[in-house]
């Protein structure tokens, strides 16, 4: 896959104020032909110093016949869409135009580079972790991570119990508002038994639906209620990272952007133990 890192290394060629010289920083340049648009990759003259250079040299990426040009504007930051949308053009090569109208591109799209991150919450109600996480991707926050998100949320109203954690998820009988009697089933947490066992001491049957419960890949990012749990670590053998209930936007970028680091930096800390790979040998 070819998707340039920054959109001031792709020029658009339309008109020559300049001659042949192009802008210093271009590597690729969106070429006008007569039937569509051609993309080239360009290397230029570095004996010389100005904004504007010679090409001396150039060959074609993608020729009008293998070019689709996107028809809406949309955030280039957001890399991951955009390798999403390229796959879904059919093309070799789909050219995007950002809101700011910058230009890129990219060039046999290919997802298997991207880091693939499980996102583990419930409904309802609103599942914050996941719907921020959505959010600040469509903004393009996560667009230099190289990463995509697999979205695991658990619907909390097909759980066959007596009880639900709050008034806050709609449901009819819920741990903050109604007398228990002993006996119920209480969908929740071990913050749920806790309050349960607390406020009535009788029995119950606990049926587990914290979003920890349910990770299963690495490196995960999941949504719990029990504030010592917050942080990057292991958890039950699974590398992730926990924010608690109400984390912000902010507190969950963060949280992302310290996983794929830790979690980028245990793999290369591993290829240097394994004989026959990393820099070691």
């Amino acid at each position: 896959m070819i998707f340039p890192e920054l959109c001031k290394q792709v020029g658009y060629a339309s008109t020559r104020p300049c001659g042949n010289l192009v802008y210093f920083l271009s590597q690729y340049l969106i070429r006008e032909a007569e039937t569509g648009f051609e993309v080239l990759e360009v290397e230029l003259d570095r004996k010389k110093k100005g904004m504007m250079r010679r090409v001396v040299h150039s060959r074609v990426l993608a020729t009008p016949g293998e070019v689709y040009v996107y028809p809406q504007r949309v955030r280039l930051h957001n890399r991951a869409l955009l390798v999403r949308l390229a796959q879904e053009s059919g093309v070799r090569c789909t050219i995007f135009r950002g809101l700011d109208e910058h230009l890129t591109f990219v060039c046999d799209p290919d997802l298997s580079g991207f880091l693939t991150i499980p996102v583990y919450d419930v409904i309802p109600p609103r599942p914050s972790l996941s719907a921020t996480i959505r959010e600040l991707e469509e903004m393009g926050l996560f667009g230099d991570l190289g990463v995509v998100f697999e979205h695991n949320l658990r619907d909390i109203s097909q759980v066959e119990a007596d009880v639900f954690p709050c008034r806050a998820s709609g449901f009819s009988k819920t741990l903050d508002a109604d007398l228990m009697i002993g006996g119920e089933s209480l969908a929740g947490c071990l913050t749920g038994a806790q309050l349960f066992q607390e406020c009535h001491g009788k029995k119950f049957e606990l049926i587990d639906i914290c979003p920890l419960s349910m990770a299963g890949g690495e490196p995960f990012i999941a949504r719990c209620c029990r504030k010592e749990r917050e942080g990057i670590g292991e958890y039950r053998g699974r590398f992730g990272a926990i924010v608690h209930w109400g984390a912000s936007p902010a507190e969950i970028f963060s949280a992302v952007n310290s996983l794929v680091s830790q979690w980028r930096a245990r793999l290369k800390s591993d290829e240097k133990e394994i004989p026959g790979k990393g820099r070691l040998n």
